[in-house]
């Protein structure tokens, strides 16, 4: 971690970790860290500038690498996440969610999960959320060891990082609602 910190320090500057609130077990807020992969750049208004346009070359390796993650292992610590389960995602998703997409909160967040391991970001939204409440739903020791071996071999292969349309994901804004 202190390599990846001063890669960062040297290449994007200060800060080196970036943090933002996310939802947790319940729908609780917490703080969750990770390495900055992106410039601060604006507009001529103060606006940042979008994601594709920040993200480096070097931000794109970390993220390629999952090395932009490492320090949500203090998350993982602080019992804010587990090892496995559902990402946590944005605050301003929380209203979003149907009844049945909001199942993801049952459980800690995760540093990776099933999602991860069906196509990351090149999944839709939908896909996602389904593949959260089938982990929500079937919760085993062994089945989070086969997502953690999952979760190495498509990290090494380098797959799903970019979604089709966007550098990073696209802005989740809402599902159909659904029966639970």
């Amino acid at each position: 971690m202190a390599a990846v910190a001063l890669l960062v320090k040297t290449n994007l500057g200060a800060p080196v970790i970036f943090a933002q609130e996310r939802p947790g077990l319940n729908g609780k807020v917490f703080r969750l860290y990770k390495f900055r992969t992106m410039t601060d750049e604006r507009d001529g208004q103060g606006y940042l500038l979008p994601d594709a346009d920040r993200l480096t070359p070097f931000g794109k390796m970390l993220r390629a690498t999952s090395l932009d993650e490492l320090p949500e292992l203090i998350n993982i610590l602080k019992g804010d996440m587990s090892v496995v389960g559902p990402r946590p995602l944005l605050v301003h998703y929380l209203p979003l969610y149907n009844v049945r997409q909001a199942r993801r909160h049952e459980v800690r967040p995760g540093f990776t999960g099933l999602a991860q391991i069906h196509g990351r970001n090149s999944i839709s939204w939908e896909e996602k959320f389904e593949w959260d409440v089938a982990y929500v739903d079937d919760v085993t020791f062994l089945g989070d060891w086969k997502i953690i071996l999952s979760t190495l071999i498509m990290v090494l292969k380098r797959e799903g990082i970019s979604s089709d349309t966007s550098e990073t994901m696209e802005e989740f804004r809402g599902t159909c609602p659904q029966k639970p």
